[in-house]
């Protein structure tokens, strides 16, 4: 695998439907340019809950009540991470009247993953760490469909298996274990063409909020293979 080196701190944001292989295209580029890693606010939820910290039991709290967990909570909890990380001033704080200022370092760049689903989301987001690139990916919802379709998981493992382009070694079989394969419960189209409305519903305004910026750039392709490289290449031209 090439690796490439970053010039700048890149602050990133994929936006994509479920399915469209966000995760994927993470992965690539956290392989192609090492000084670039992941922030999950979901990953830093689960982390303070199961560290017992302040601020993890106060979203432990929330989730028990049945309430989602307030913007404010995960805001501070991505921004104690930078902190950590020394990305941001150690004084900074989500009530501060300015975002904080991110380190320019390129061993300071972050895909951040999970936040924001919605354009007042970015807007607080706004108010605390100034993102720099913003990716929209896009794949015709019937391809997304299709891949649904040839989807098989072994579900005591989580290894998941694509007819198409992931296929076991024998058909309906884990490839380490031999134990049959199984369809997710809620791998329908009808489902599935719900949750992509849903998606369209919200991310509309979301990518408004960010053209209006001018830091977003839009990436179509019938596959993964097909995007990462258009991918790279814009990333390339801005950060390296």
């Amino acid at each position: 695998m090439v690796t490439v080196e970053l010039k700048r701190a890149a602050r990133i944001i994929l936006v994509g439907a479920p399915g469209v292989g966000k995760g994927t295209q993470a992965e690539r580029l956290m392989k192609r340019y090492p000084q670039l890693s992941a922030v999950s606010s979901g990953d830093l939820l689960r982390d303070n809950v199961r560290n017992r910290t302040p601020l993890g039991l106060e979203a432990e709290g929330a989730m028990k009540a049945g309430s989602l967990v307030p913007d404010d909570m995960i805001l501070r909890l991505i921004l104690d991470s930078l902190k950590a990380k020394r990305w941001v001033p150690s004084t900074s704080s989500i009530s501060d009247s300015q975002p904080a200022d991110p380190s320019p370092s390129p061993s300071a760049s972050f895909i951040l993953d999970g936040y924001p689903r919605t354009s007042a989301q970015a807007s607080k987001l706004d108010s605390l760490i100034p993102i720099n690139f913003v990716v929209s990916l896009i794949t015709p919802i019937e391809i997304i469909l299709g891949r649904i379709a040839e989807r098989w998981v072994h579900a005591p493992s989580g290894r998941v298996y694509n007819t198409g382009f992931n296929a076991p070694k024998v058909a309906g079989k884990d490839d380490l274990t031999g134990e049959p394969l199984t369809k997710r419960a809620d791998d329908d189209e009808e489902t599935w063409r719900a949750r992509l409305k849903k998606f369209d519903e919200t991310s509309e305004p979301l990518l408004e909020h960010y053209d209006k910026k001018g830091l977003l750039w839009t990436v179509e392709g019938d596959s993964s293979d097909e995007i990462s490289p258009k991918l790279y290449s814009e990333f390339e031209s801005r950060f390296c």
